[in-house]
């Protein structure tokens, strides 16, 4: 009605106001997001440094990896990993990484830290530990001299199957900020990952070993091949754990003559193993027989194993070398093996390139063509296997003429010295077992 009077209006919120509030939840929400878009990229940085650990089957290179991704993690400049002894009271291993050329210059005379003070308090007390001022710390004995001034630390301990073997120690975020929870949670968790891969790595060391061992223990010792100088080499695969099916023999016979064979078993496992092993001890008992060829002994080779084994393919080569005034004369046989090194007395090395003939395994029809070449007194023949030379990245031709040079460089030295020298600067890649086998004949 007219000239009633109205009560009062409920007040509308000012523009102005509603601005703020908006701009305050927006920001809000800015800071969560932003929070868990570190937290993702934590979590992918942890996944992707546990499998760049995972990866590594070296002890030390584990090691060291732990330390760097740990770094990585959470922004560290400096970065150390103690390994305790047996007792679990001192470190008896200690990897860095962070130091500069000049630091590492300025502590080359410093012991290698015992596990006292700050260290020593985390090796007591193998919880994790953030620790803001290192100096103001009770358990602080100071730095030694040359040591960087080091202000922040975060410890945490890396166990292996129940025990401590070791602290992870990291200093001094690059933003100058202390180690907050969320840096120790995500090294924690490393420290986890951290001692799995350690666990792993030892394990396949163990392996390995034992392979190597039982490798070794399938080849002979080289006899006494007087009027004969020889010395032989094995190194297994650079993978660990594989074994491998290279061998290689020598035996003396009557008249001044040797039989020497060298072979590679396809395959890396406990069958090629036991393949090369059966192979060479039936090699060994044709070889006696003076009045065949070595084709005639490979072909029957072939045949007995054929015949009573399983065997893979194998590839190998057996050479006579015998008197013949005024040196010596090598009759040798290939069943698609590599071709063997003459180097005679001052040089240059060449290849005793022939027909090679079928590897063991293929086919039993075909011939096994024999060849013959005249030594001159003080030449050293080297056999190997393919091990010794093969790269995926460079043709074999290349190799061979590498290891040539290598051969021909090296030929003065000592038969031991000689043929370390070939095993240790190869033109292979590694991935393959190798045996090299030099024999040399008298002097003049």
């Amino acid at each position: 009605m007219a000239g009633e009077r109205r009560g009062p209006q409920p007040r509308q919120p000012q523009l102005p106001d509603l601005h703020v509030r908006l701009r305050t939840e927006l920001g809000r929400i800015d800071e969560q997001l932003r929070a868990l878009v570190d937290a993702m990229d934590r979590m992918q940085g942890l996944l992707d440094a546990v499998v760049a650990i995972s990866r590594e089957v070296e002890l030390t290179a584990v090691l060291h990896r732990i330390v760097t991704t740990a770094m990585e993690l959470v922004g560290a400049r400096y970065g150390a990993l103690g390994v305790l002894n047996e007792s679990g009271e001192r470190l008896e291993k200690f990897i860095t990484a962070g130091l500069s050329e000049r630091e590492r210059t300025d502590l080359a005379g410093t012991d290698l830290p015992r596990g006292l003070g700050v260290l020593g308090h985390l090796i007591s007390h193998p919880e994790p530990h953030r620790i803001d001022d290192i100096e103001a710390h009770p358990a602080s004995v100071g730095f030694p001299p040359g040591h960087p001034r080091l202000r922040t630390l975060l410890g945490v301990a890396i166990s292996v199957r129940g025990e401590v073997y070791g602290d992870l120690y990291l200093s001094e975020r690059r933003d100058g900020q202390p180690f907050d929870i969320h840096d120790e949670n995500v090294v924690t968790a490393l420290a986890s990952a951290a001692g799995i891969a350690i666990e792993n790595v030892r394990l396949f060391e163990q392996v390995r070993v034992g392979a190597e061992q039982f490798q070794r223990l399938l080849l002979p010792a080289l006899p006494d091949l007087r009027p004969f100088s020889a010395a032989a080499v094995y190194r297994p695969a650079a993978e660990p754990s594989k074994l491998g099916g290279d061998w290689y023999d020598a035996i003396p016979l009557s008249g001044d003559a040797v039989a020497v064979v060298i072979g590679d078993v396809v395959g890396h496992d406990l069958k090629a193993a036991a393949a090369m092993a059966s192979t060479r001890n039936m090699l060994r008992a044709l070889v006696f027989d003076r009045g065949s060829t070595p084709g005639a002994l490979l072909a029957r080779l072939d045949r007995t194993l054929q015949a009573i084994t399983t065997n893979p393919v194998t590839t190998t080569a057996l050479a006579r070398i015998e008197p013949e005034e005024p040196g010596w004369r090598i009759h040798w046989s290939t069943a698609g093996h590599v071709p063997s090194l003459l180097i005679p007395p001052g040089g240059p090395a060449e290849y005793l390139l022939a027909e090679p003939g079928l590897p063991l395994g293929v086919d039993l029809e075909e011939p096994r063509p024999d060849h013959s070449r005249f030594l001159v007194p003080g030449s050293t023949v080297v056999f190997f296997t393919d091990g010794l030379v093969e790269h995926p990245a460079r043709p074999i031709d290349e190799s061979l003429d590498v290891l040539a040079d290598l051969a021909t460089t090296h030929a003065a030295r000592p038969l031991p010295e000689f043929v370390r020298a070939l095993a240790d600067h190869h033109p292979s890649d590694g991935h393959d077992d190798m045996a090299v086998l030099a024999v040399r004949t008298p002097p003049a």
